[in-house]
């Protein structure tokens, strides 16, 4: 599927965009604008739960082969 090949496959940019979220939405709790304390929330909700899930739901899984022969 074309999504699959634009998400990362590694940790970091998720890790990276959630602590952006917490710096994003501490940013906004000083200066008390909700906006940017939604969007903070926004960033780690689609961090945390959103990009690793669309990740596993569109990428390609290799079909289990069933059990094994029981060697005895």
């Amino acid at each position: 599927m074309p999504v699959a090949g634009i998400l990362p496959h590694t940790i970091g940019p998720y890790v990276s965009l959630m602590i952006a979220g917490f710096v994003i939405g501490i940013v906004g709790h000083m200066f008390r604008l909700r906006w940017l304390v939604a969007v903070g929330i926004i960033l780690i909700f689609l961090a945390a739960l959103a990009l690793p899930l669309a990740l596993n739901v569109t990428s390609q899984k290799p079909e289990s082969p069933g059990p094994l022969p029981d060697p005895f």
